[in-house]
């Protein structure tokens, strides 16, 4: 019988063995030191995820893949690190909900003591911080910046090249950081909102990572901005290039990579998705830390932060120019119909507000309220003053998508998404306002063209008008 001692053996062992494979100096780029890459990746996978009962990773086995996702100048080498690493935290989660009382359904937040791709203590130097950085190792808040910046350099780049392994490369590390923030994110909000335990989310990756005082905050979130709607514009760009490459019949091999384009498509995609989900982790955890705060559970050292939704606002009021790729590739229901209504507001003006002797509900802030900015003629017109009518369109457009994407029972607090704006004769009222907003639109401007969105808007919504009636 094996005892415990002899475990322990056989893992260091195991381990031993498994690292031995890379005993080619780390900044060797040969065939060779990359072929020993490739053989400790398969070692960690052989002995990690084929068995049904596989040896977990150790520490130095995560640090050395993650330095081959980091350094690797081969796409085969970073990508199959890539996939590794999210493999290896599917199987063996750093955290994760567990059931301590079925008949309370109490959930306990589990920590992994294990290796992770960040680091946050003051304690390391600035010189230890920025060797771990260039060198392979776990990426700080600074790291992180630069990771982003480097990130938005290249993708403002006219004539940026899917052959640019750096940056393909850059986009695989940004990708798996995310699945790691997100991993520790989802499960400490889920208790946070059953328990109110604000110090759960405090000491998230992703609270530490934003409170830092090594990174300008508001500059990281207008880069994410734009590294997203690029990217879709870039891709948009690739995918034209593409088809017309695959109906050319003489296409010089030189000015088109036809692998490296497709490439690019993935990755770019994935990356765009990526983004997505660190923008709505961020305004979650605002959304938390606002009750936290209403709560009293806040202190004075978890600072002051402008909610994201705010920044996301601004950049979109001031450069329009990114407002259309915005809400291209922008699709998570809630918070989309949340920008929408608080854009929509932001031109036009705030709801009015309540007193005590109001009585009944209101939905002002709801985007059925917002549409009643263009339910006549008149208000139609003040209203086009501030929004051109083509961008009118589009918010009204992508609003009502957002708002036909919403779960039936949704309802979240905070927000002007509610259950009520699920109802059939919500979805009616709804339908019939976005078909009284395009009328009131084209009597205000006569030149006005309805936009291929704005029809679909429009043959939606009478479709459920005509479903329901």
């Amino acid at each position: 019988m094996e005892t415990p001692s002899s475990k322990r053996t056989t893992a260091g062992a195991l381990e031993e063995n498994i690292l031995a494979i890379l005993d080619s100096t780390e900044a060797d780029d040969t065939h060779y030191a990359n072929d020993d890459r490739t053989a400790f990746l398969d070692a960690v996978r052989a002995a990690s995820l084929v068995p049904e009962n596989g040896t977990p990773p150790t520490y130095k086995w995560f640090e050395s893949i993650f330095a081959i996702l980091r350094i690797g100048k081969s796409l085969e080498l970073t990508m199959a690190s890539f996939k590794l690493l999210n493999e290896l935290d599917k199987r063996f989660p750093r955290v994760h909900l567990s059931v301590v009382d079925e008949m309370k359904s109490s959930n306990k937040v589990m920590f992994n003591e294990a290796w992770s791709p960040f680091v946050f203590s003051s304690e390391s130097t600035s010189s230890e911080r920025e060797a771990a950085n260039n060198l392979g190792g776990s990426v700080d808040s600074s790291g992180f910046q630069h990771l982003i910046e480097d990130l938005a350099d290249a993708s403002a780049e006219p004539n940026f090249q899917a052959s640019e392994t750096k940056s393909l490369g850059n986009m695989l590390l940004f990708q798996y950081l995310v699945n790691v923030l997100e991993g520790d994110f989802q499960p400490r909000n889920c208790v946070y909102a059953e328990t109110a335990n604000w110090v759960l989310l405090r000491e998230s990756l992703l609270n530490m990572l934003l409170v830092s005082r090594k990174i300008n905050y508001k500059n990281l979130m207008k880069d994410c901005l734009a590294i997203m709607c690029k990217l879709y514009q870039t891709n948009a760009g690739f995918a034209d290039d593409l088809i017309s490459s695959e109906t050319s019949v003489a296409q010089p091999a030189e000015n088109f990579d036809t692998a490296a384009t497709i490439a690019l498509l993935e990755i770019g995609k994935n990356t765009c998705i990526a983004m997505q989900k660190f923008l709505i982790m961020i305004m979650e955890l605002d959304l938390s830390k606002k009750t936290a705060e209403m709560q009293g559970s806040t202190t004075r050292a978890d600072g002051v932060r402008t909610p994201l939704l705010e920044i996301v606002l601004d950049e979109l009021t001031y450069d329009k120019d990114i407002l259309d790729s915005f809400l291209q590739v922008f699709n998570e229901p809630k918070w989309k119909l949340e920008i929408v209504v608080q854009y929509l507001w932001k031109y036009i003006g705030k709801p009015s507000v309540r007193t005590r002797r109001a009585n009944g509900p209101t939905d002002d802030a709801s985007f059925n309220g917002a549409l009643k900015c263009f339910s006549n003629v008149t208000s139609t017109k003040t209203t086009i003053k501030k929004i051109r009518p083509e961008l009118a369109q589009l918010l009204l457009a992508h609003g009502l998508q957002a708002h036909l994407s919403l779960p039936c029972k949704q309802h979240v607090k905070g927000t002007s998404a509610s259950s009520e704006e699920r109802s059939n004769s919500s979805l009616i009222e709804v339908s019939e306002n976005i078909i009284s907003a395009f009328r009131n639109l084209k009597t205000a401007d006569t030149k006005m063209e309805i936009l291929p969105l704005g029809k679909e808007a429009l043959f939606m919504a009478a479709t459920i008008i005509s479903a329901q009636s």
